[in-house]
């Protein structure tokens, strides 16, 4: 059985969203995860990732997005 690496949450915050704010928007959730804003705004609504409601407007913090996909956890 191949060994699957693991990459911390430190490193990916780093490396894969530098080009990101810490909070994203709705748009920037979505362009990170291939997924069209209406799907995204399906995984706020259920809850699956974490994140702020600030006026009419949704916040995820890039913390939140990284436990969605699994990252810098034992999985």
């Amino acid at each position: 059985m191949a060994a699957v690496a693991q990459i911390s949450q430190r490193d990916a915050y780093r490396i894969m969203f530098k080009d990101y704010p810490d909070v994203l928007n709705i748009e920037e959730m979505c362009g990170i995860l291939g997924i069209s804003t209406k799907t995204g705004y399906q995984l706020l609504k259920d809850g699956k990732i974490q994140n702020l409601k600030v006026g009419r407007s949704y916040r995820i913090p890039k913390i939140h997005l990284m436990t969605y996909l699994g990252i810098g956890e034992n999985i």
